[in-house]
């Protein structure tokens, strides 16, 4: 068993050739036989998360789940909370940043999404998620990730991982799989969806930063549309530039 004492670059090879053809849930497995009850997962209520929770649900219902609350989230994406806890007897705990958004904004003289939008995913996702593992002590998390999804997710991530970020081993049971893959899993198990989905939103984040792509369009389009920016700052293995000596912060 790996533990974070015997997280080694060696371990963490072994287990990614372990799995490296093993399915989403023989990884979920895997991953709750290494670590569970010291195991976290984060959703944002994406089509590949709700995918994950469903296999939890069979697998370990018992797996800590958080939501990182924003305050920014689309009222879709909370009643999706509902839906979910109604289908499966989930609770996604809601992890809140140290204010809440009219704060926020009155002390940044108005959104900061609108011209620092690094500084608002760091203060409003990555710091309450630093603050959730020191409270919860995880010694591994689960990520919805897919290799196919962006740039940095392609060349960076593995099915194992150590996070830096966060000083815990990450694991992406759907790094393999494709969004055809996901979409099939999803119709095959009537798993509940955020509509937002068929209305063209094929990834779904804050609703200030996140808008429906047109026909051909990189189904990222819509997140942060018209900037180079496409993380939110948790899957990336530090800080952005303007955020690492922690400048408008």
């Amino acid at each position: 068993m790996l533990t974070d004492l015997t997280v080694t670059t060696d371990a963490l090879a072994a287990a990614n050739r372990e799995l490296a053809d093993a399915s989403p849930q023989d990884i979920l497995r895997w991953a709750v036989r290494q670590y569970h009850p010291r195991l976290l997962m984060a959703t944002a209520f994406g089509a590949e998360g709700c995918a994950i929770m469903h296999m939890l649900a069979e697998i370990e219902p018992g797996v800590t789940l958080i939501n990182l609350d924003t305050g920014y989230q689309f009222t879709e994406t909370l009643k999706l909370k509902d839906r979910i806890h109604k289908r499966y007897g989930l609770d996604v705990i809601a992890i809140l940043p140290e204010s809440g958004v009219p704060e926020y904004e009155a002390a940044h003289g108005g959104p900061v999404y609108s011209h620092r939008p690094d500084q608002c995913c760091h203060d409003r996702k990555v710091l309450p998620l630093q603050k959730a593992m020191a409270k919860y002590d995880p010694l591994a998390w689960i990520s919805a990730i897919r290799r196919d999804q962006t740039a940095n997710r392609a060349t960076t991530a593995e099915v194992v991982q150590w996070d830096a970020k966060f000083n815990v081993v990450k694991v992406n049971p759907l790094l393999n799989w494709t969004k055809a893959n996901v979409w099939k899993f999803i119709t095959d198990h009537d798993v509940p969806y955020n509509p937002l989905h068929d209305q063209g939103f094929p990834s779904i984040g804050c609703w200030p930063c996140t808008r429906a792509v047109a026909e051909g369009e990189d189904d990222r389009a819509g997140r942060w549309a018209g900037q180079v920016k496409k993380e939110c700052g948790l899957h990336l293995s530090s800080a952005p530039p303007d955020l690492k000596d922690g400048a408008g912060i």
